[in-house]
């Protein structure tokens, strides 16, 4: 069984010290000392209520972590949308509301998150999902640009290139000449390091494009 690494950061020592308690009863569990938390697979975050000084602790665990994307479990009573967000720029990949929670649930959501998964309550899913929306309709699709980077065009381009089709066909599906579908292909390739269509496709799909 793998031993997961944990740092624990609370906002009173009482609510730590229990924390920690409670944790090393699980025999796959690893609570750091403080001067070792930068060596953490996750961390775990209690506080009532998320404020600035949450996300200031936030910033500074991420930036003095060594290990490449170690996640964070956060367990509050509220955390409002513009603090979301910008804990998920810090590592945030689980909250659990302190009034509805239990160790053992705890437990669970850090094993998921050592293994790059993510555990987070619906509301705040939705929250996610409501602001990537924005984001598309309001910056992106203005500027002819999609989430993974690729421009309207291109996808367009990209879409009938894995229908198999040749580039007359695209250029007479989309109302463009040949030249302008070979440019944009083109283009494409050498901003995204692309080796070929194929390569292109394969990306598409991947960044779910397509």
């Amino acid at each position: 069984m793998r031993t997961i690494s944990i740092a624990v950061l609370a906002s009173d020592p009482i609510t730590g010290e229990g924390a920690v308690w409670c944790l090393r009863r699980y025999p796959d569990l690893t609570v750091l000392p403080q001067e070792e938390h930068r060596h953490a697979d996750v961390a775990l975050l209690i506080t009532p209520d998320v404020t600035e000084d949450t996300m200031l602790l936030m910033e500074s665990v991420t930036e003095r972590s060594t290990r490449p994307g170690m996640g964070i479990v956060l367990i509050t009573g509220h955390i409002g949308e513009a603090h979301l967000l910008r804990a998920v720029r810090y590592g945030l990949r689980s909250v659990m509301w302190r009034q509805d929670t239990t160790y053992d649930k705890v437990v669970e959501s850090v094993r998921a998150v050592a293994e790059g998964g993510a555990a987070l309550p619906l509301p705040v899913q939705g929250q996610l999902i409501d602001h990537i929306n924005a984001v598309q309709r309001d910056v992106l699709g203005p500027l002819g640009l999609t989430a993974s980077g690729l421009e309207t065009r291109e996808v367009d381009v990209l879409r009938l290139l894995a229908e198999g089709l040749e580039t007359t066909e695209i250029a007479q599906k989309l109302n463009y000449s040949e030249r302008t579908i070979k440019s944009i292909v083109s283009v494409m390739m050498n901003r995204l390091g692309l080796r070929n269509r194929t390569h292109a496709v394969a990306y598409a799909l991947r960044s779910g494009t397509l």
